[in-house]
């Protein structure tokens, strides 16, 4: 197995499904990932057909998400991307949130929380993500630089609004992954981890 792909590999067989779906997922990249190298979007829109994706899911301390209206998808999604070839996912997801929002890394977590097996829709339509989410913890406050070619707006979300919004304007496993994010409590430790860091960069500048 390739080495970037043996990476991969190892990070799918360490999530913890948290639904049926969620172990059909699991299963069904990890016998992919065993099957074949080609696994990195070498030529757009889609070749190979399958590929590796990396979302970025911004979380403010105070619980809203940050989600994008897509234009090629022409759907509320996480920012996020397609990993280069042999390309670390967890390099994806920084590059990407700093090109599409010029957001920094600071309270990235360092592995994805959540995996799903995605046909896209809209112009880009017919081929399939598989998907590694990560999460970014926020103020909220944050100064987005978003790229206005890739989206039409940019927003964020409390959960309520989420919660009487139309569900075929967003990606269909978005609140399973909130039901997992939830569930970690990952966002409390990012945020402590998160101001950790500042604190010590705040003293090494002093």
């Amino acid at each position: 197995m390739r080495e970037s792909v043996a990476v991969v590999h190892d990070l799918v067989s360490r999530f913890s499904p948290v639904d049926e779906l969620g172990a059909e997922h699991r299963a069904s990249a990890l016998a992919w990932l065993a099957s074949t190298d080609d696994v990195f979007r070498r030529v757009k829109p889609a070749s190979p057909p399958q590929h590796l994706v990396s979302y970025v899911v911004p979380v403010a301390a105070d619980g809203r998400i940050l989600l994008v209206d897509h234009v090629n998808a022409g759907l509320w999604l996480p920012p996020g991307g397609h990993v280069e070839v042999d390309e670390d996912p967890a390099l994806t997801a920084r590059r990407e949130i700093q090109e599409e929002l010029g957001l920094g890394d600071a309270g990235l977590s360092r592995s994805p929380i959540f995996l799903t097996i995605t046909r896209t829709v809209g112009q880009d339509h017919g081929h399939r993500d598989v998907s590694l989410w990560y999460v970014l913890a926020c103020t909220g406050d944050e100064e987005l630089r978003p790229d206005a070619g890739e989206f039409h707006a940019v927003r964020w979300w409390t959960r309520d609004e989420l919660a009487v919004a139309d569900l075929g304007r967003f990606d269909p496993h978005l609140f399973r992954f909130l039901a997992a994010l939830d569930r970690g409590g990952l966002v409390d430790e990012l945020n402590r981890r998160t101001g950790l860091e500042r604190l010590g960069g705040s003293r090494n500048g002093a």
